[in-house]
C-alpha cells in the first residue's frame, strides 16, 4: 500500500533526518542505519548550536535536559526539545525540535520527528514517530516477537518481509496513541489516526482513521 511509504507517512521537512529517510521506500528500512547516520550527521553539526558531550552525543544549546536524565551514545537532541526527569535514552536516538521525552521514558534506536511527545512512562524502541505524534501515558512499542522470529508487516492484501528481528512501530504524522496501549512488533499507523486507550495494535492501520479495537476501525471525520 502506498500509504505506508515514507513519502505518504511523514513530512520530511519536520526532521533533521529528513534527507536520510528520503532514500528509503518504507520507514522500517532505515532502522539498521540510524546509528551510522547519527555519527555522520553529528560530526557535521555546528558547534555554535550544538554541544558535544561524551561519546557521540550532540545536544542543542537550546534544549532542556534534566540532570537526572541518562543520555547514551549516538544521540542528537535538537533545539527546544525537553528531556525530563529520569528519561532513559539508551542510544541511537534523534529527538526532534520541540519534542518531549518524559519521566521514565526509554528510547532506543529511534527517530522522533519535531514536536513528538512521549511524555510519561513510554518505551519506544526501533521505531520512527512522525511530526506531532503523541503516545499517551504508559503506551509502548513492543519491538521483538515472543518467538524471536523476523518481523513481518501484515497488511490486508500484502505481507512485507522486513528481515528485522527488532522492529517496534512506525507512526505517521499527528498520530495519537491512547494511554496504556501496546503497539506490537511491525505495527504501522498512517498519519492523522487515533488509537483508543488500552488497545493492542498490530499490522497496518490506515491513515485518517480511529482504531477502537481489533477488527473495529472507523474512518475519521476531519473538519
Amino acid at each position: 500500500m502506498e500509504n505506508i511509504t515514507i513519502k505518504e507517512m511523514y513530512t520530511l521537512e519536520e526532521s533533521i533526518a529528513g534527507s536520510f529517510l528520503s532514500q528509503f521506500t518504507y520507514p522500517w528500512e532505515a532502522l539498521p542505519e540510524i546509528g551510522g547516520f547519527i555519527q555522520k550527521l553529528g560530526n557535521s553539526l555546528s558547534e555554535d548550536e550544538f554541544e558535544k558531550r561524551g561519546e557521540n552525543i550532540w545536544i542543542s544549546k537550546e534544549a532542556t535536559v534534566a540532570p537526572t536524565a541518562f543520555i547514551g551514545e549516538n544521540t542528537i537532541i535538537c533545539k527546544g526539545a525537553e528531556i525530563r526527569h529520569c528519561a532513559f535514552i539508551r542510544g541511537n536516538a534523534i529527538v526532534g525540535e520541540g519534542a518531549v521525552v518524559g519521566n521514565s521514558t526509554e528510547l532506543k534506536n529511534v527517530i522522533l520527528f519535531n514536536k513528538v511527545q512521549v511524555p510519561h512512562y513510554n518505551y519506544v524502541g526501533d521505531s520512527i514517530l512522525g511530526f506531532k505524534s503523541h503516545m499517551g501515558a504508559g503506551s509502548i512499542t513492543s519491538n521483538v516477537k515472543s518467538d524471536k522470529t523476523l518481523v513481518v508487516v501484515k497488511d490486508k492484501d500484502k505481507n512485507y518481509e522486513t528481515g528485522l528481528k527488532k522492529f517496534g512501530a512506525m507512526l505517521g504524522d499527528e498520530v495519537e496513541v491512547g494511554c496504556n496501549s501496546v503497539l506490537n512488533p511491525g505495527t504501522v499507523i498512517g498519519k492523522h489516526t487515533n488509537i483508543y486507550p488500552t488497545s493492542m495494535v498490530r499490522g497496518v492501520i490506515p491513515a485518517n482513521s480511529i482504531y477502537k479495537k481489533q477488527g473495529e476501525i472507523a474512518e475519521k471525520v476531519i473538519g
